[in-house]
């Protein structure tokens, strides 16, 4: 980890506390404060209370983790009132950089990082080097996460864990079980391993042992049983270590844990040798058949005081990486996409785009005046600039280049070499292919998205062109608009297209899909089409020729060498782009349906036959080629 020019803010957002320091070195936490939640009005309000505390610093950079998902630019808290934009509190701040994320994400990625003074083993088994680990955390819920390994780092899963059903294993879990089951419908291991869940096991243990209650709080309950004086608060006790046990356990299997499984969060370790004396470790390791399997796998407490704020700041650390590459190599989406579109603008637009490239936080911030001013340019050629790039206008782009210079960690391509097993080619082939739809979903323009759909809709004929290695999304988008009960035409053969083009009329539509945008048949059959007066829609790269020609553009810029390979990425980018368009269409036609029958393409190896096969339900967990619009839209990040 370099050194660090300036201090880092770093915060974990609990429910009750939030919790700040500043890391002056890595791994060095200063000025560690806890303020109460419900003593500030909001996130940043609390954030500007501890920033006061503070001798005048220079603070460029941030990262929070906070008891929460995290998808997007709004941040809403499920435990507490707070929510709150990351892009707007980052420019309330004042930082150059605001990363937010789920804070069993940041204690999962601190797990290689902790020392062995900082974890304590209960039990038996070793753990294999960089092998899978698994996180728990009992606090106001449970927690639950995985670490891994990916070439050199780690991978940090996201996960509702905690939201298993619970399985009693004896008549005391069962009699719990009935117990929670007056109050429950959906009996999780959260409702039981968490601050509230030691509450109801107390009641549920009151019960069996048929003790009357008392109005107990879970420390209450912690405090009794550590000091034995209480017979029920002593059962529950034992009991919620002996279900951390069997949660362990699950998670252990589930992961192939071999690296360990490890416990956090705000109760267990402050139980001390009571939990290592429990009955956890002899539940983690009953496990019928596989109890071997997990007798090998050790267990540990997590004892490290800043365990949250070291593993939210290596994930800020890895975000600094990334955006100073990004910036230096032109590989973030928005930026990236300028590079590229850049010698097809015009002159004037040129000269923004070159503004844009060089001052890129500056103009998130700065007005069109101002813009066009540094640019030397009208303000209309500001808009005419956003829009080239597929932006509905300013707002739009400065939306999309925030959510390149801030957020969570993103993922990125990775380069296949002659060295990687068959898993690793895998992994990074699977990977990059994640990485260039998160980039297409950035480009995706709401507005064109509503143009394109509405042109299909109102078609009286349809038809669609593409040449060689995506001849076969034509061909797939073909089939599924035929399942629609709409008259459509795939065209693969370059001396048919041209005759084809010169049947349509006004009302018809071409859709005409291309990587490059730069086929001469594409681009002859798109000047035969108007002159026929349809319409041209284009699935293409941005500022091409074929995109300049399109009466609605849908974007798709991702660069393959096809002299060296096929295209494999960009087709399933296009493939996607026709099954968006194709629920659109259906969700258009048939609103009052939740689920629209959309087709499938599948393909024989032996004869290259395509065939449509029985639709799968549209927003109903359907694969690659039948995804929810909403999850195919411009986002905000």
């Amino acid at each position: 980890m370099r050194d660090f020019d300036s201090p880092r803010l770093m915060a974990d957002i609990g429910s009750t506390f939030a919790r700040f320091a500043l890391e002056t070195a890595p791994g060095e936490f200063e000025h560690v404060v806890s303020l109460r939640c419900d003593e500030h009005a909001d996130f940043h309000a609390a954030v500007r209370a501890y920033m006061d505390q503070l001798p005048p610093l220079p603070i460029d950079h941030a990262a929070v983790a906070i008891a929460n998902p995290v998808d997007g630019d709004l941040v809403r808290m499920t435990n507490y009132h707070w929510s709150f934009s990351i892009e707007e509190t980052r420019l309330q701040l004042g930082l150059e950089t605001l990363v937010v994320v789920n804070d069993f994400t940041a204690l999962a990625m601190a797990l290689p990082r902790l020392r062995s003074t900082e974890v304590r083993q209960v039990g038996g088994g070793e753990a294999r080097p960089h092998s899978v680990m698994g996180l728990l955390g009992a606090g106001s819920g449970l927690g639950v996460s995985g670490l891994i390994p990916a070439g050199d780092g780690w991978v940090s899963l996201g996960s509702e864990g905690g939201h298993t059903t619970f399985a009693p294993r004896d008549d005391r879990e069962i009699a719990l079980l009935r117990f929670a089951w007056n109050e429950f419908q959906h009996v999780s291991f959260e409702r039981l391993l968490s601050g509230p869940g030691l509450e109801l096991i107390y009641r549920a243990m009151a019960a069996y042992l048929r003790r009357p209650p008392e109005a107990l709080s879970a420390p209450d309950i912690t405090a009794r049983a550590l000091e034995g004086s209480d017979l029920v608060c002593g059962e529950t006790l034992e009991l919620f270590c002996t279900l951390m046990g069997t949660a362990a356990a699950n998670l252990a299997v589930t992961l192939g844990a071999h690296g360990g499984i490890y416990i956090g969060g705000g109760i267990v370790p402050r139980l001390g040798e009571y939990f290592d004396r429990s009955r956890f470790r002899e539940r983690f390791e009953d496990k019928g058949r596989f109890s071997p399997y997990v007798a090998a796998i050790p267990t540990f407490v997590i004892t490290a005081e800043h365990a949250t704020f070291t593993g939210t700041s290596a994930i800020l650390e890895a975000q600094l990486r990334s955006l100073q590459s990004s910036s230096s190599s032109g590989t973030s989406a928005i930026l990236g996409q300028i590079r590229r579109a850049r010698d097809n603008l015009s002159p004037a637009e040129q000269r923004v785009a070159d503004h844009v490239l060089a001052h890129s936080r500056k103009v998130l911030n700065d007005p069109i005046a101002e813009i066009a001013k540094a640019a030397n340019v009208s303000q209309p050629t500001v808009i005419r600039f956003c829009r080239s790039l597929g932006c509905e206008g300013l707002s739009d782009f400065k939306l999309r280049l925030a959510s390149g210079l801030t957020g969570t960690v993103p993922v990125s391509h990775t380069q296949v070499t002659q060295d990687d097993s068959m898993v690793e080619l895998g992994e990074k082939v699977l990977g990059n292919t994640a990485s260039a739809i998160l980039q297409v979903r950035s480009q995706l323009n709401r507005d064109m998205i509503d143009r394109s759909i509405e042109l299909l809709l109102s078609a009286a004929r349809i038809e669609f062109f593409a040449v060689g290695h995506y001849g076969v999304v034509a061909q797939d988008a073909q089939f599924k608009f035929l399942r629609l009960g709409m008259a459509c035409n795939a065209y693969v053969e370059p001396r048919l297209q041209l005759l084809a083009a010169q049947t349509l009329r006004a009302g018809d539509v071409a859709v005409l899909i291309s990587g490059s945008g730069k086929v001469p048949e594409l681009i002859a059959v798109a000047d035969a089409v108007k002159e026929r007066g349809a319409a041209v829609l284009a699935i293409t790269a941005s500022q091409s020729p074929l995109a300049k020609k399109a009466d609605a553009l849908l974007i798709v810029d991702h660069v393959e060498d096809v002299a060296t390979h096929m295209p494999m990425i960009s087709r399933i980018l296009h493939l996607l782009v026709i099954d968006m368009m194709a629920v659109g269409v259906a969700m258009r036609r048939d609103p009052a349906h939740q689920s629209i029958d959309v087709p499938t393409l599948t393909v024989d190896p032996e004869s290259d036959h395509r065939e449509p096969q029985p639709g799968l339900r549209a927003g109903a967990g359907s694969t690659a080629l039948a995804t929810p619009l909403s999850n195919l839209t411009a986002h905000s990040r």
